[in-house]
């Protein structure tokens, strides 16, 4: 088997979460030395770290039906960015977290990354309940259970 390069890509937000503590997500992971497991399997490991990410304590909720939207769109931008940087370099971006939130900035990158390349991205989702509602269906407003928050609750068009 070629060896496949792997890129680590820590996300500590739980701004999407209703409780707090999935930040600590990517900490376990290195705690329970995911990168030497990786590197068990025959593949190299190169770990960028955790993105930066706001804080409950420090900000508004904001709309109660989209909790801290502005904030988990900041995150999965640059998410979005660092997964399209990892994959356009030939490696296999891991992102490591714990709010179901950064699936929107870990999918716009292999999205963004495959339709440059005018090729198709699958996507198989495993999750315990469905992770499907809308600020209109959300019985909580967080969006960890709303995958894709309308494009233009953030003002800005989808990139």
């Amino acid at each position: 088997m070629a060896k496949r390069r792997v890129t680590l890509i820590g996300v500590p937000l739980d701004l999407g979460a209703g409780r707090r503590g999935v930040d600590m997500g990517p900490s376990a992971f290195r705690v329970a030395e995911v990168d030497a497991k990786i590197a068990q399997l025959g593949h190299a490991v190169d770990d960028w770290g955790d993105l930066p990410v706001k804080i409950q304590e420090t900000q508004g909720a904001g709309d109660p039906r989209l909790k801290y939207l502005r904030e988990i769109l900041e995150t999965c931008e640059t998410l979005r960015d660092r997964v399209g940087e990892a994959i356009g370099g030939g490696a296999t971006p891991v992102v490591l977290g714990g709010d179901h939130s950064v699936a929107m900035g870990t999918i716009a990158g292999l999205a963004r990354h495959f339709h440059r390349r005018k090729e198709k991205l699958g996507l198989v989702w495993f999750d315990a309940h469905a992770d499907a509602n809308t600020a209109e269906t959300s019985p909580t407003g967080n969006i960890h259970g709303c995958p894709s928050p309308p494009p233009s609750a953030s003002g800005r068009p989808p990139s």
